[in-house]
């Protein structure tokens, strides 16, 4: 394997807002990508979605647009103005249109964007490849692989090997790829920026037309040679022999030597993290609002009936359901998320370890340990599976939260690597082929609901290993079953707004009143 996901960038993040990481961070992503290529100079912009994929019937509902526009802008995901990225791109003179037409790449979350000013015209080809990864691949109809995670500088040129030498000689780079299409170009892939003073030599080369800055948008950058201690679960436990090392230990050790980062680093990136996720909490109890979505602010009402004694007893259980129902209305009101691993399951990991922490009193050091038991499962997912809803359905989403969220409380409660390990089999094993139907085209309901099951299954997968019971089949194999029975999920029942219970009568007639008059139908509910 050449590329091996980050706990921070694959799994736990982006930090971000809006419904949907695999819809709004990816979008947001790619469009920033955009604006480098066009040297933050947009005039006219065409948007094309296939329309057997999921964004045709996704784009607008579920934060595509939302994203790209900002993206255009040259936003961060977690911008403030994003709900009215629209209202801005317009302000900024810039126009857009989206059509929907068959398109030759046929991955479902494919974006194939043309933009126009004065004076260029660029296009660019990405795919949203879940959890708010990209890549992009295809510029100016060359094939190219870039995830964000690189300096990527283009030079278009009509003799492209005329300068390779004098690259070679003057820029320190991970790679030099030339591309030969009917618009010609060298791609280089670095660690840093190429500095001015190269650049304008650069531009003073025979046939060189312009150069080209893509900016990294992904927080753990790439390099060349890039290796990582192990990449699943048996090779960890191989990695671990004679070490006797916990998985969160495991965790810190792949994610530094895959970031080139020190161990302390590691545990200060993931205390930032669990900070912004107890903040959606709070944030969420207090009560939100927002118009454009389907349910209300129903924590607060769950927190008061709980003070009061009016819940069936159970305080992990019960903070559970509270803090992950908290979590899920900050996003859809717009408020500052981490994806964990995703938007859609952004409430089922952190709302169960932060509910199980301060139900039994835990310190701060147990949920970042916790969370990086959690980041390492995901690890192993991203790499050999998906957390692309509109590639694996829901069980790629919540189901693989509720897998990481099952390793992370064994470890919280002083369970051993064998245990936490059983765990997430069991979790994932108890999530195999759980569709993606989201009702009003919205990523609220069933989403809520099976955001708390996925909490739920953690807890009682992790207290069934804590017990030593069997999970039979081993963690890759089970990573390995949910990426084949994702490939056999339809595509109707895959976040595409087509099945399941997308189109029952209520479901659509809730999407026509959201579509017809948003602040009334939200009065009325």
């Amino acid at each position: 394997m050449s590329q091996y996901p980050s706990i921070f960038n694959d799994v736990i993040g982006p930090v971000m807002r809006g419904p949907s990481s695999s819809h709004c961070a990816a979008s947001l992503r790619i469009a920033r990508l955009c604006r480098d290529l066009m040297d933050g100079q947009i005039k006219n912009i065409l948007i094309e979605f296939d329309p057997n994929g999921s964004l045709a019937t996704t784009h607008k509902s579920q934060g595509s647009d939302m994203g790209l526009f900002g993206g255009f802008l040259g936003w961060e995901a977690f911008d403030e103005r994003l709900p009215e990225s629209e209202k801005y791109l317009d302000t900024a003179g810039i126009q857009y249109q989206i059509e929907i037409v068959a398109l030759a790449e046929k991955h479902p979350n494919t974006y194939q964007i043309t933009l126009h000013n004065n004076t260029q015209t660029h296009q660019l080809i990405a795919i949203s490849t879940g959890g708010g990864m990209i890549e992009v691949i295809q510029i100016d109809g060359n094939k190219v692989s870039m995830a964000g995670d690189y300096f990527e500088t283009l030079i278009y040129c009509k003799n492209p090997e005329s300068i390779i030498p004098f690259l070679k000689t003057s820029i320190i780079y991970d790679d030099i790829i030339i591309h030969k299409g009917t618009h010609p170009f060298i791609e280089i892939k670095s660690q840093e920026t190429i500095s001015e003073s190269i650049i304008k030599e650069i531009q003073q080369q025979d046939d060189v037309t312009y150069i080209k800055c893509l900016h990294p948008v992904l927080p753990i950058k790439a390099r060349k040679n890039l290796s990582v201690p192990f990449i699943s679960c048996n090779e960890m436990m191989e990695y671990n022999k004679g070490k006797n090392k916990a998985l969160w230990e495991l965790a810190v050790d792949y994610e530094s030597t895959r970031g080139q980062i020190s161990a302390d680093e590691v545990m200060d990136k993931m205390r930032s993290i669990i900070h912004i996720m107890g903040s959606a909490i709070e944030t969420g109890l207090k009560g939100t609002q927002y118009d454009d979505r389907i349910l209300g602010s129903q924590s607060p009402n769950f927190k008061k009936n709980l003070d009061a004694n009016h819940l069936l007893n159970g305080d992990v259980m019960n903070n559970t359901i509270m803090y992950v129902t908290a979590i899920m209305e900050v996003k859809s009101s717009m408020g500052v998320i981490v994806a964990a691993p995703t938007a859609g399951s952004c409430g089922g990991l952190p709302g169960v370890v932060f509910g199980t922490a301060h139900a039994l009193h835990l310190k701060e050091d147990a949920i970042i340990k916790a969370m990086l038991s959690a980041g390492l499962i995901g690890v192993f997912i991203a790499a050999h599976a998906t957390f692309a809803a509109e590639v694996g359905g829901c069980m790629a989403e919540t189901g693989s939260g509720g897998g990481m969220a099952a390793a992370a409380l064994v470890e919280m409660n002083g369970g051993n690597l064998e245990q936490s390990i059983a765990a997430a089999s069991l979790a994932l094993q108890n999530s195999l082929g759980i569709i993606c139907d989201p009702i009003g085209n919205r990523v609220e309901a069933p989403c809520l609901g099976r955001n708390v099951m996925a909490a739920m299954n953690a807890i009682s997968s992790a207290n069934m290993a804590l017990s030593n019971y069997e999970h039979l089949i081993p963690l890759d194999e089970v990573i390995q079953t949910m990426k084949a029975v994702g490939d056999q999920i339809h595509h109707t029942l895959r976040c595409t707004n087509l099945g399941g219970l997308s189109i029952t009568p209520t479901a659509q007639k809730i999407e026509a009143l959201l579509e017809a008059n948003p602040p009334s139908f939200y009065k009325s509910c």
